[in-house]
């Protein structure tokens, strides 16, 4: 099994990119916080099966990160991540530090309306912005021809879209199925920080959702579908539900009636976790 090679400077990620565009290899790239898991390493062989090499960023990203957020905390497993990463036959692993991508004077930032407005940013307002200036900055890094980002995050997804769309960034960028534990509970690294009780309270999660879709299919009113769910996550031991609403599937728009494909996402904390999810709601 042999390790991928980790680089940590843009410049030497270019160096990489360039020799396979010289042999006219197609390049993926992923780009991840690391603390990697099943979920990552899904996202890794699909793009292994639309390209001939493989990227994987391992960075996390202060500028997502709010005040009184995990950043200080969230778990940062490098050796463990390249392990993972052998295992899957990545080809590379760009793990850049903070002043690497944030040098001194650094003073741009992306920020995107349409899909990022609302849900996430009414709890966290500089989300969506850090998120879109660390994701243009990778992809203009790697200028990979597709990359691969995970519905679970699926508010991120279309904010991703939106902006190369609006950028011009020649790059398809590919949503990929979220992975779940046999409860249903979507793999993220978050899920370490939850105690075996927590962890009880977390797999109920999906199945919440389920009902609010089972709920909007059957003709309740959107309304109604939605304050039962969040009753639900709480009857079950979530300590707080920032939000649980179902949207339009393309735009995260508001819906009256479920006349075109929809989304059911939410928010929500166990202990002092908190926890995503989303699942397609469909006419």
């Amino acid at each position: 099994m042999t390790a991928p090679k980790i680089v940590t400077t843009i410049a030497e990620l270019r160096a990489a990119v360039a020799g396979w565009r010289r042999e006219g290899l197609v390049v993926g790239l992923v780009p991840t916080m690391g603390a990697l898991h099943d979920g990552h390493l899904s996202l890794v062989r699909e793009t292994q099966r639309r390209a001939n090499k493989s990227v994987v960023s391992i960075f996390v990203n202060p500028t997502q990160f709010g005040p009184h957020e995990d950043f200080a905390r969230y778990p940062r497993p490098l050796a463990a991540d390249a392990e993972k990463l052998a295992a899957a036959k990545a080809d590379l692993v760009f793990a850049p530090s903070v002043a690497e991508m944030y040098p001194e004077g650094f003073a741009t930032r992306i920020e995107v309306a349409g899909p990022a407005l609302g849900l996430e940013t009414d709890f966290r307002p500089q989300h969506f912005s850090g998120v879109a200036t660390v994701v243009a900055k990778l992809l203009l890094a790697a200028m990979p021809d597709i990359a691969a980002f995970g519905e679970k995050d699926y508010q991120q997804l279309l904010v991703v879209k939106r902006l190369a769309a609006d950028l011009g960034l020649p790059v398809e960028i590919l949503g990929c199925a979220t992975l779940r534990e046999a409860d249903g509970l979507a793999m993220s690294s978050r899920n370490a920080y939850l105690s075996a009780a927590e962890r009880k309270i977390a797999g109920q999660l999906n199945h919440v959702l389920k009902e609010v879709a089972g709920r909007v299919r059957a003709g309740a009113p959107l309304a109604e579908a939605e304050q039962a769910g969040r009753a639900a996550l709480l009857a079950a031991g979530f300590a707080a539900v920032d939000y649980l609403a179902v949207r339009d599937a393309e735009t995260l728009a508001k819906i009256d009636i479920l006349a075109r494909p929809a989304r059911v996402l939410a928010a929500a904390k166990v202990g002092v976790t908190r926890l995503i999810d989303n699942l397609a709601v469909l006419p």
